[in-house]
């Protein structure tokens, strides 16, 4: 009786703790053009993103910049807040996706009826 119920215990355990580990989006993203890195971190209760290497430095964006502002879960790995744009200088309601190890980010207008998404994978 006593290892059934410590079984089940570790099973609840480990259920609760894939889930949690599978929508963690902090760590460095590579972008799908390979352009450019950022890291996401904890900003308060919140994540932010900040380019963290470029592949060609002379263009708007900036080491350091940060991109992403108080993006907050949601639900199903799905975080809002605000993304920046350094080709037009312009911030822009922001969303991010994460399915895997897959990140898709979007900036959009006009209540989310036109947006521009970029997709991301894990970079070391």
């Amino acid at each position: 009786m006593a290892i059934r119920l410590t079984m089940t215990a570790a099973g609840l355990l480990l259920a609760f703790a894939i889930p949690a580990s599978a929508q963690d989006v902090t760590g460095t993203w590579l972008r799908d053009t390979g352009a450019s890195k950022v890291r996401f971190t904890k900003c308060g209760e919140a994540v932010c993103g900040t380019i963290s290497w470029l592949k060609d430095a002379s263009g708007p964006a900036k080491l350091g910049q940060r991109i992403f502002y108080d993006m907050k879960p949601a639900a199903g790995g799905k975080w809002n807040g605000s993304a920046f744009n350094p080709e037009d200088g312009k911030t822009y309601s922001g969303t991010m996706s994460l399915s895997g190890d897959t990140l898709t980010t979007a900036g959009c207008v006009l209540g989310g009826l036109i947006c521009r998404s970029v997709k991301w994978s894990r970079s070391n």
